[in-house]
């Protein structure tokens, strides 16, 4: 198994496995659980453009 390469790569995996848990819980931000509100997380968690 090869190391982590970077802080950056460690920060990032380590930010994805936390959004899963998140997820997995139900802590989608406020509201109901459902898919879009899912999306909408892991999009404002790692800065992405839906």
């Amino acid at each position: 198994m090869q190391g982590l390469q970077s802080l950056q790569t460690t920060t990032k995996m380590i930010a994805g496995i936390e959004a899963m848990h998140m997820v997995k819980k139900g802590q989608t931000l406020q509201g109901e659980k459902s898919v879009q509100r899912q999306i909408y997380l892991i999009n404002e968690l790692f800065d992405l453009t839906a």
